[in-house]
């Protein structure tokens, strides 16, 4: 497949070096370095021009890998960090001129109740970064959290979800789950967008090309187009199956969007609306 001129991947992590970057010690995992070296060397294989970079959980508020990166591609880069609740605009003003476009949630791999929005840190941190046109990304498992679509309710930001909505107990019974239809109804009126993102997470599958996706990626794609997003999950952490090939990986978006330009308008036109990329802005050489 012919990814389209300014192609995005809109989620990614850099890890390490680690002994110049160290892990948070409160951690679940502990990744190889995949460092942003890495991760260009496979963007220009897949013929993709841009791309977001997702604070890992293992680095907790300590975003400086990922500033890091971002520092040395100035064009075609933008960041998602995570911070302290109580930051102030200052800080999100300066966040904002690396090139950070969002904050994340993680409301799964937390030592707190999974999947339960805390309103207040949410309400006040959205107010704060409601100014510089920024959105709240959740790592959340949505058909184990009812409350979410009224909790975000009223935010007056955008809200991003990944891995489709990432079905804590598969795919298979959240198909006819009212937690589904609840979302989709959420996500229909343009408050929430999702990504296209890790299928192995979901599927039912062992491995590729985890036909049981397909299905689901459509239904959003009918439901709301212009708020769908894709990226690579790269480098795949806490993979526990088979590490997919990421160019068979980057395929099944064909399978999932068989139109060409459903899918230019995924891969190209929703992200450089969502994440500010601006005309033919694409990943250029280090500073």
């Amino acid at each position: 497949m012919q990814m389209p001129t300014g192609a995005c991947d809109t989620h990614a992590h850099i890890c390490g070096p680690a002994d110049r970057f160290a892990y948070a010690d409160e951690r679940i995992y502990t990744p190889p370095d995949s460092t942003l070296e890495d991760y260009l060397h496979l963007l220009g294989v897949l013929g993709i021009e841009r791309a977001v970079l997702v604070q890992p959980s293992v680095y907790g508020t300590d975003n400086r890998a990922l500033l890091d990166a971002l520092s040395q591609r100035r064009q075609g880069l933008r960041g998602v960090a995570v911070v302290e609740p109580d930051i102030g605009a200052d800080q999100v003003r300066a966040l904002d001129a690396a090139g950070i476009r969002g904050v994340r949630f993680n409301l799964v791999d937390h030592k707190g109740e999974r999947n339960v929005v805390p309103l207040d840190v949410v309400r006040t941190l959205a107010n704060t970064i409601a100014p510089f046109g920024w959105h709240i990304e959740f790592l959340v498992n949505l058909d184990d959290a009812p409350q979410f679509a009224p909790a975000i309710a009223g935010l007056p930001v955008d809200v991003v979800v990944g891995h489709l909505g990432y079905p804590r107990h598969g795919l298979g019974p959240w198909s006819n789950a009212a937690s589904l239809d609840a979302f989709l109804r959420l996500f229909e009126t343009g408050r929430c967008w999702v990504k296209l993102t890790g299928p192995y997470r979901i599927s039912a599958a062992p491995d590729l090309p985890y036909a049981d996706v397909t299905h689901l990626a459509r239904r959003l794609a009918g439901v709301n187009p212009e708020r769908l997003i894709w990226g690579t999950d790269w480098p795949h952490v806490m993979c526990k199956k088979p590490m997919p090939n990421d160019g068979d990986l980057t395929e099944l978006i064909a399978a999932w969007l068989p139109d060409a330009a459903l899918r230019e308008r995924v891969l190209v036109a929703n992200p450089a609306a969502l994440y500010g990329f601006a005309g033919s802005e694409a990943l250029g050489k280090a500073r």
